[in-house]
């Protein structure tokens, strides 16, 4: 869930309704037609990595960053086609001096948040803080990964203005479908009894309408 520090009038606070990674085409052009058609679909906001292809995980070895004029020229044109959308610059860096640099170079332009993923202590995001200045700065929370496990008061308290949890929900349905399992191997595959805080059809089904409802309208009922 998006979370905004309170770090100052002055500094902009991004707001996120569906935002999207942005895998960097191969030509700069194509990035800014995708980022329009991405708008037109509703989209709010995006990431735009540094990362080569092929690219990884930012909390895993291994990672190879563009040269920092190509991507930037790919961020330019990105900037220049978005209306309202918010754009995140996002740096997969790992070697402390070049995070500095490009933070400091992402932060000079009209992106409306930086993102250093992968750092590796609470040290790094005070750096990372004092060289982009008043620029909203986002901090990616994921589990197992380089980054230290900081609560939402921590990380206000460091100057991070936006934190994103991206993968909670899906390594605990990771782990919940493992469980699942291994039980229905154990009990010889007969089927756990639905308890009053179980799921079944009547419950999937409730919470796909409940979802759906939530960007379609109902439809008008005839009269009587």
């Amino acid at each position: 869930m998006p979370f905004q520090g309170d770090q100052g009038a002055s500094r902009r606070k991004p707001s996120f309704g569906h935002p999207l990674g942005l895998d960097h085409p191969a030509h700069p052009e194509v990035a800014g037609h995708v980022v329009q058609q991405l708008e037109q679909l509703g989209a709010s906001g995006v990431i735009l990595e540094d990362q080569k292809r092929p690219r990884r995980c930012g909390h895993v070895d291994g990672k190879q960053v563009l040269p920092l004029e190509e991507y930037l020229e790919k961020l330019d044109l990105v900037l220049s086609a978005r209306r309202d959308l918010v754009v995140v610059a996002r740096t997969d860096a790992t070697e402390h001096d070049e995070i500095l640099r490009r933070a400091e170079a992402l932060a000079r332009t009209d992106a409306d948040v930086v993102l250093i993923d992968g750092v590796r202590s609470a040290g790094a995001i005070t750096e990372i803080r004092t060289v982009i200045g008043d620029k909203p700065l986002l901090f990616n929370q994921i589990a197992g990964g380089k980054s230290p496990r900081l609560s939402l008061p921590e990380l206000s308290a460091l100057g991070v203005d936006v934190a994103i949890y991206s993968t909670p929900c899906l390594f605990a349905a990771q782990e919940a479908m493992d469980n699942a399992l291994i039980r229905l191997r154990h009990d010889d595959g007969r089927l756990p009894e639905l308890g009053a805080d179980g799921v079944g059809v009547a419950q999937s089904l409730g919470l796909l309408e409940r979802n759906i409802s939530r960007h379609h309208a109902a439809p008008a009922r005839s009269g009587a």
